[in-house]
């Protein structure tokens, strides 16, 4: 699976390892992104989603039931 996040939509960026010699070679910056298992109140089940670290803070902010509308509006499956 690939590291996207489902919330904010975060996804690897893509740049250049630069050595000591000054050599580049492609690299790529993953997010911090984690499966983290919450209680739906409304549907009476978890929901499993993969969320980076700002995602899972978001979460605990607005709640679950407002990030997993968010998720849906943006088209993804929970």
């Amino acid at each position: 699976m690939s590291a996207h996040c489902r919330l904010t939509g975060a996804e690897p960026g893509f740049g250049q390892q630069i050595s000591h010699s000054h050599r580049r070679t492609s690299r790529r910056f993953d997010p911090n992104v984690q499966r983290k298992r919450y209680w739906l109140p409304s549907e009476g089940r978890h929901v499993r989603l993969r969320l980076s670290a700002r995602a899972i803070k978001t979460v605990d902010r607005i709640g679950i039931e407002a990030a997993v509308a968010r998720i849906r509006a943006r088209g993804v499956k929970v």
